[in-house]
């Protein structure tokens, strides 16, 4: 079986993955495991124990379909190497602000266009999941994206576009977990994880169903002293708020500043990597800064192995990654 530990470096991986043969035996004994052990299921039927045919594709003999190890992960009918999507999910997972599709076209010798395609399914793997939930301190905030006024000429500007106006910004909604981790000296450090979403509005109606899917009853909610948050106490939260209005942004360890920090994180990789994104595609951008966020702390390698397994098909909960950095 592959040790993903040796991939500590982008030179450690071009070197394993040498040629196509070699990213694909990955594939298959991630997928189906090694020897004896090894258990193929037809990506059509699911049926078990496929036949390993000599071209190096396998065969159902339920479905009478072939089908090669490709079938079924983001590298299906893929015409590039697989060394070329394996560096692009190293790559912009190592990246601290991700990676545009122009340096990696360069990068990796593909056209703009192939790039900008690859990193789209690339940024698949990152989507967030709806079973996963926080509890005890949980910051809820809002911000909005995009509507930069002063660029444009006076003729081509929309008028009453301040503050919360959603007629050329797009809202977006997070939440952060306070939480945390055991460090190699065997002590607690404090850490945090979010969940972040496109919401159509900033309302009551629409904020506070997406913290009760996610935010676990009895915990305690910060937030600032926007409207829509009035009535989390009678949901079974204890509320708190810091008064932004009244020039409050702390008050003891009731602040939103940490999850305001992701924005601004956010942001510098928006303007400072892909420097503007589309509402159509804005979500998928923000799983790629949350999932960046909330694995800051795993290694380059176990990055890269979640996001390996998770090509495949071998999706694991974030709730079950976060329990194996807590061990490590």
């Amino acid at each position: 079986m592959i040790d993903f530990s040796n991939f500590d470096d982008i030179i450690s991986l071009t070197t394993y993955f040498s040629n196509n043969n070699v990213c694909k035996q990955a594939i298959i004994e991630s997928r189906w495991g090694v020897g004896e052990e090894q258990d193929v299921v037809c990506p059509y039927c699911g049926k078990h124990h496929c036949n390993h045919s000599k071209s190096g594709r396998f065969h159902c003999t339920a479905c009478n379909k072939n089908f090669s190890c490709l079938v079924g992960t983001i590298f299906e009918n893929t015409k590039l190497p697989l060394i070329k999507w394996f560096v692009g999910m190293y790559l912009i997972s190592s990246h601290k602000k991700g990676i545009s599709s122009h340096q990696l076209s360069r990068d990796i010798h593909v056209t703009q266009a192939t790039a900008w395609y690859m990193l789209q399914k690339i940024r698949l793997l990152y989507a967030q999941s709806d079973a996963d939930v926080f509890d005890g301190t949980v910051e809820c905030d809002e911000v909005y994206i995009g509507g930069k006024q002063k660029w444009k000429h006076q003729s081509m500007r929309t008028p009453h576009t301040q503050g919360r106006s959603t007629a050329t910004k797009t809202p977006v909604f997070g939440m952060m977990e306070r939480s945390t981790i055991e460090n190699e000296e065997g002590e607690e450090e404090p850490i945090t994880y979010v969940h972040a979403f496109v919401v159509g509005n900033t309302n009551k109606d629409t904020l506070q169903p997406v913290i009760q899917q996610f935010v676990e009853d009895g915990s305690r909610v910060i937030t600032d002293e926007l409207n829509a948050y009035n009535g989390l106490s009678e949901l079974g939260y204890t509320h708190a708020v810091v008064s932004h209005g009244a020039e409050e942004y702390a008050n003891g360890d009731v602040f939103t500043n940490s999850i305001e920090g992701f924005w601004s994180h956010f942001r510098r990789m928006i303007t400072g990597c892909y420097h503007d994104v589309s509402d159509e595609h804005l979500q998928q951008y923000i799983d790629e800064a949350v999932y960046r966020w909330n694995t800051r702390k795993a290694s380059q390698t176990e990055r890269f192995s979640d996001m390996f397994n998770k090509s495949i098909g071998l999706v694991k909960r974030w709730s079950e990654i976060r329990v194996g950095l807590m061990v490590a």
